[in-house]
């Protein structure tokens, strides 16, 4: 029996809920005032690659991407961009000398630190402050590159790579002619968060990245030539 009204009352249960007791009442459209909406902003686009290599802001995006990091990280790339600052000038003279010559024990930057690694910055114009790229691993230490410089300066043509000057070091050869600031080049290379060829400890930038050089294409050659113009002061 108790079977019987449970039936029973979900039975009127479903007739109420299918009722047509609260009918659809149409509104008519909207005739005040029509709110004061912003337009769609228009998001910048970067252009990722020109040709066969990434420009820097390209790079940076794909290495910040979850996505796309592994097609920068994985294997070398190519960077296409302009020296806009290279560390070289900043060197204290005690650690420009030949190599076999170690630096005096008081050797330091300006700023009291430990001297840094020969460091190139690369961006996508000529001007630009942000964002660049470091380009590191291209000679070890000051001294490698006063050799090539000695060895590089008169020479109109780039030397065979048996002649070209060696870092015995990090066992590469320093780019022909040296590299300066206005120069647009494409660095090859290992591209990531970290540089670690330093015996001084482990260099990062998780934000741009560093590559770590291979090799450099001068697609517009520096302005004027390498040079340490500390030597001249």
């Amino acid at each position: 029996m108790k079977k019987v009204v449970a039936l029973a009352a979900l039975v009127v249960a479903a007739s109420a809920c299918s009722s047509n007791s609260d009918p659809y009442k149409p509104v008519p459209a909207w005739s005040g005032r029509k709110a004061n909406v912003p337009s769609v902003p228009t998001l910048p686009t970067i252009q990722i690659k020109d040709g066969d290599a990434y420009t820097v802001k390209g790079a940076i995006h794909q290495l910040n991407s979850v996505l796309h990091n592994p097609e920068v990280t994985s294997k070398e790339i190519t960077i296409e961009g302009y020296i806009v600052d290279m560390n070289t000038s900043r060197a204290p003279k005690c650690a420009i000398h030949k190599t076999g010559k170690a630096d005096p024990e008081d050797c330091k930057w300006s700023d009291g630190k430990p001297i840094q690694i020969p460091t190139i910055w690369i961006a996508d114009g000529k001007n630009d402050e942000k964002p660049r790229i470091r380009v590191m691993g291209w000679a070890s230490n000051y001294a490698n590159i006063f050799d090539a410089y000695e060895k590089y300066k008169n020479l109109k043509e780039p030397p065979a790579e048996k002649d070209a000057w060696n870092d015995e070091l990090w066992a590469v050869h320093p780019p022909f002619p040296l590299p300066n600031i206005g120069a647009k080049v494409k660095v090859t290379g290992k591209y990531g968060v970290n540089f670690g060829r330093s015996s001084a400890g482990l260099e990062s930038d998780p934000e741009n990245g560093i590559i770590t050089y291979t090799k450099i294409e001068y697609i517009e050659p520096p302005p004027e030539p390498f040079s340490f113009p500390q030597l001249k002061k």
